[in-house]
């Protein structure tokens, strides 16, 4: 499994969130303690906000602990919503185009888990991609495709409902042609304005996720695994729900990509 975290708030220099804590990020793709994967070594990236409506993005194929160039960023770009991955491949290919976040105009999208048996159904996932958005295909992930037809699902309008009727469009082919288990799945988003998160499998083993508001930063974390063993405040997110958070707010709704499915047929 892959280990994330994202950041939303008063802008703060990277690393504290990437590089500085005692259970970082960069410490998890190395030493993870919630995961299958201990070590998460199949490329990295980063996607951050400025100025700018489109992210900035930043991503190599080597292992996270061993880039100075990503310590050296971290040190000194500051952004008040960010996200940042370590890849640990369920299948394809390492290589730059297959390594989080992926970004596409204003959003920014990256994903830890799987949709089982992906390699049998591929193809038919690859044409669930409307034509607008094919040019930004680059890599072979499975959570690619999932932003990409996330976007064509309307994304722009309703995050909520785009990402439930995508992911349902996914789990039908895994359950059809894949393997259990069909999908287990923590993600990440945002449009430069609002972070959302989703954790959802179709199994009782959706991916860890936790968050936590800070004072001193004035901003909420929302990662795979708390930063720092045995700081206080880490509230898990329950499995089946689609977070939103901005500013200081935050919503929790239901997820339920089954139901979305249901009405749609």
């Amino acid at each position: 499994m892959c280990r994330w975290a994202a950041y939303i708030g008063q802008p703060i220099y990277l690393e504290e969130i990437v590089t500085r804590p005692g259970h970082s990020l960069i410490e998890q793709s190395h030493c993870a303690t919630e995961c299958h994967s201990a070590i998460n070594a199949d490329g990295f990236g980063l996607a951050w906000y400025g100025s700018r409506a489109e992210p900035g993005l930043y991503r190599d194929v080597l292992p996270a602990w061993s880039d100075p160039n990503l310590k050296s960023l971290a040190s000194h770009v500051q952004s008040g919503l960010f996200m940042a991955h370590v890849r640990a491949s369920t299948g394809t290919a390492t290589s730059r185009n297959n390594c989080h976040p992926f970004a596409v105009g204003r959003w920014s999208f990256m994903h830890n888990g799987q949709f089982g048996g992906y390699d049998s159904y591929r193809r038919d996932a690859e044409m669930m991609i409307p034509d607008a958005y094919y040019p930004n295909r680059k890599g072979a992930t499975d959570s690619e495709a999932l932003f990409l037809v996330a976007l064509g699902e309307g994304l722009d309008d309703d995050p909520k409902g785009a990402m439930e009727r995508a992911t349902a469009r996914m789990e039908a082919l895994a359950r059809g042609r894949g393997a259990a288990p069909f999908v287990r799945l923590t993600c990440a988003f945002s449009n430069g304005e609002q972070l959302f998160a989703i954790r959802y499998a179709t199994d009782a083993l959706a991916p860890t996720l936790y968050h936590r508001w800070s004072d001193t930063r004035v901003g909420r974390a929302v990662v795979s695994e708390p930063l720092e063993t045995g700081e206080g405040g880490w509230e898990p997110l329950p499995q089946g729900s689609f977070c939103t958070f901005e500013g200081s707010q935050m919503r929790v709704e239901p997820f339920l990509p089954v139901l979305q499915a249901s009405i749609a047929a």
